[in-house]
């Protein structure tokens, strides 16, 4: 299981709506290193500018590496994430995770973030089984 689900917010999704604050501390908590890797990220957009800020660092183990392909690749937790942070996520490898803010003046340097080009350019044989 992704994320660790609380009866009471498990209750939510049975009743109907669930609380989009209440789901982002259960990402939070269940998921940490990614959390991390966002929130630093962010933070440090925010204080250098720029287009974007990103992470080339390798997870530290498969925990970790485990936690951010489940917060990217489900669009919920994505999006929830990229609402709570104000911020668009882009994604690369199994670790390079790059945070742009939602200006559109940065629009194309996020699409040359996200292109096949770049993600061809990106690849290198120690991340084949990442």
């Amino acid at each position: 299981m992704s994320l660790d689900v609380s009866p009471a917010l498990l209750e939510q999704a049975e009743r109907g709506e669930v609380d989009e604050a209440e789901f982002v501390d259960c990402v939070r908590t269940s998921l940490p290193y990614a959390w991390e890797m966002i929130s630093s990220l962010v933070a440090q957009l925010k204080v250098d500018g720029g287009a974007f800020a990103d992470n080339q660092t390798p997870p530290p183990d498969e925990q970790a590496r485990g936690q951010l392909l489940r917060a990217l690749a489900s669009d919920a937790i994505r999006g929830a994430l990229q609402r709570h942070f104000g911020v668009r996520l882009a994604f690369q490898n199994c670790h390079r995770v790059a945070v742009f803010p939602l200006d559109s003046s940065v629009d194309e340097k996020l699409g040359r973030f996200t292109s096949v080009r770049s993600q061809v350019l990106n690849q290198s044989p120690e991340f084949r089984d990442c």
